[in-house]
């Protein structure tokens, strides 16, 4: 008589052939989207933050302006985030506030104060593939990384400055968006972006963005001191340098109103 037990080891080895065979029949889309969902789920918690910051703005022929700046970030639960810029020098934009209500489905909320004319003035969305003050950041760049505004698909592993890297292509599913795709390399050990190079409409690459000095906060959320945004095409770049960054300090929904926008100093 056979014992059931002399099966035991082929129902395992039979078992363990499935589980390759399922994770080999993974499709690119799939595991794309996977990568993404775990780049997101290792970034939550973190409530918000304040940090002081400059952008240098650097045109083809390397002349160089400076801006200095506060940015105010407030994590919300189930959606986007919240932000809120202000610039303090120089003293031609001193008093100018972005305001940006990312979202995750419905298209993103931006308004900015111009000191000036003293009112606010809506970004529309048709209009958020423009640059964000003279930079080479679009507004849609601002806006908070969510997994449900792109499609994702994997296209390869690939080291990239000592880091063995996903590189997964995101195509926008949101409106009006001016890019067609990005290529993005995100480090297998503790999934942070380090580049991203972002095509036009019409597939031509068109800026590249790299990330610097990462630091991290909290025994968990790593953030980048620099940015590095260099467009191709137009040979300008910009540089977003974060001198000081602070966690959990107290924000609230109050503080990302159009009033707060109003009354930003």
């Amino acid at each position: 008589m056979i014992r059931i037990r002399s099966f035991k080891p082929l129902f395992s080895l039979l078992l363990s052939l499935l589980l390759v065979i399922q994770v080999q029949a993974q499709t690119a889309e799939e595991k794309g989207l996977a990568i993404a969902k775990e780049r997101k789920q290792r970034d939550l918690g973190w409530q918000d933050n304040q940090a002081e910051a400059s952008m240098i703005l650097r045109n083809a022929s390397r002349q160089e302006i400076e801006r200095r700046m506060r940015l105010l970030t407030l994590e919300v639960q189930n959606d986007g985030d919240k932000g809120l810029t202000i610039f303090d020098q120089p003293a031609d934009v001193k008093g100018t506030a972005f305001l940006n209500y990312s979202h995750a489905i419905e298209p993103d909320e931006q308004w900015m104060y111009l000191p000036a004319l003293k009112r606010v003035k809506r970004i529309a969305s048709k209009n958020k593939s423009g640059p964000f003050m003279g930079s080479e950041f679009a507004f849609e760049d601002l806006s908070s990384f969510e997994v449900a505004k792109f499609n994702y698909k994997y296209l390869r592993d690939e080291q990239y400055e000592g880091m063995d890297c996903f590189v997964i292509e995101q195509q926008p599913a949101y409106e009006h968006s001016g890019y067609t795709k990005l290529i993005t390399w995100l480090d297998k050990e503790h999934y942070r972006a380090q580049k991203v190079e972002f095509y036009d409409r019409k597939d031509s690459l068109l800026k590249t963005l790299t990330m610097h000095d990462y630091q991290l906060y909290l025994d968990k959320y790593w953030r980048p001191m620099k940015l590095s945004m260099k467009n191709h095409q137009t040979r300008k770049s910009t540089d977003l340098i974060t001198h000081e960054l602070r966690f959990r300090t107290g924000l609230s929904e109050d503080d990302f109103s159009q009033a707060a926008l109003k009354r930003a100093k």
